[in-house]
């Protein structure tokens, strides 16, 4: 006997849908490769794990598929590519399970039910992630639904229909890493440095101040007594408090000037806040300069060193090499000198016997 709506409502709800960054960007890149062009939405398989509760999408892989735009009950999905990926992945990463299927959406169309019917070959209760590809607004880009059985009140058929489910992104820190990696090098190269920069950091300033508003319309509720008194998050939010510097407006005692009028001090505890803060990290920054500096010179030093002992290394050996050379012709010429030395002691030892004569 099929579960009643408010049962079937009430297990849904309590179902948490995670979503790796990973999965995001593949969609991404299976829409780029096909659906930017075509117009058409792409269709692809989500791996993960799903234990009742709590379903975690870490992977996913494109499927071949089409659709017919003017009958949307005429469409093809070829689910022995499904099969074969899938035994693929198995022997890659067997914790991954196939939970469920995607699409580029950005809405639901009229054969998903029977697109989900297929997929529950494979899984009883198959996901449906519907991944917005070129979102127009900011916020989580992904739309979870789990099929469910529909019954109406004058006792006709049960009907299948979708109910949606929250989804959050989540990334492990391995994930984390690798990701900030890929945005780090994506840049245009039409748009300069300096404007880059810039647009970052409005929209840092964007992001902060949608955060402080949420911050202020939750604390204003707590306030009004429409939501109970959390300390958890009161304790986090004093945290952030706490690293901010004192923004108090008081001010320190006026002091006389020669003409006799009052002058306001100018060290308030704002200005002294922020000239600690600037302080200390223009101290960060001459330390950091002053230790690239040494190890420049540090670098410096040893490479003249370096270059130098092949230098002296040949000097060294012309050196010895002359050396030898001068040894060499002293030497003979001592051997010459001494040879005709000689030769002149022979012929006047044969000259002294023809005088007797």
């Amino acid at each position: 006997m099929p579960a009643t709506t408010a049962e079937t409502l009430s297990l849904i709800s309590t179902k948490h849908v995670s979503i790796a960054p990973l999965v995001l960007l593949s969609v991404a890149d299976h829409y780029a490769r096909e659906g930017a062009t075509s117009k058409k939405r792409v269709v692809g398989v989500i791996l993960g794990q799903n234990n009742g509760t709590d379903v975690r999408v870490s992977n996913s892989f494109a499927v071949p598929f089409e659709e017919d735009e003017k009958d949307p009950l005429v469409w093809f999905l070829d689910h022995n590519y499904v099969e074969s990926m899938n035994d693929m992945f198995k022997k890659v990463n067997a914790r991954e399970k196939l939970v469920g299927w995607y699409h580029s959406g950005p809405k639901l169309r009229a054969s998903d039910l029977e697109i989900n019917e297929l997929f529950k070959r494979y899984t009883p209760d198959p996901l449906l992630v519907i991944v917005d590809a070129q979102p127009k607004e900011v916020g989580v880009p992904t739309d979870a639904y789990f099929a469910v059985e529909e019954i109406k009140d004058d006792g006709t058929a049960t009907t299948k229909t979708f109910v949606h489910t929250p989804s959050t992104i989540e990334a492990e820190e391995a994930e984390e890493i690798g990701v900030e990696h890929l945005l780090r090098d994506i840049r245009d190269v039409a748009v300069g440095t300096l404007s880059t920069r810039i647009t970052s950091q409005l929209q840092s300033l964007q992001g902060l101040h949608l955060r402080l508003r949420d911050i202020g319309t939750y604390l204003q509720k707590v306030l009004d007594g429409q939501l109970p008194v959390n300390h958890a998050i009161l304790g986090l939010l004093q945290d952030v408090f706490n690293l901010l510097p004192n923004l108090s407006s008081s001010t320190a005692p006026p002091t006389a000037s020669k003409e006799g009028n009052t002058i306001a001090g100018d060290n308030s505890e704002l200005a002294r806040a922020m000239s600690i803060k600037t302080n200390d990290q223009l101290m960060a920054i001459y330390l950091s300069n002053l230790i690239r500096a040494i190890t420049a010179f540090h670098d410096l030093i040893e490479n003249k060193i370096q270059n130098r002992r092949p230098q002296d290394e040949e000097g060294s050996k012309d050196d010895k090499k002359k050396d030898d050379e001068k040894k060499e012709g002293e030497g003979k010429e001592g051997e010459e000198k001494k040879a005709s030395e000689t030769k002149e002691g022979d012929k006047d030892k044969g000259e002294a016997p023809e005088k007797k004569k």
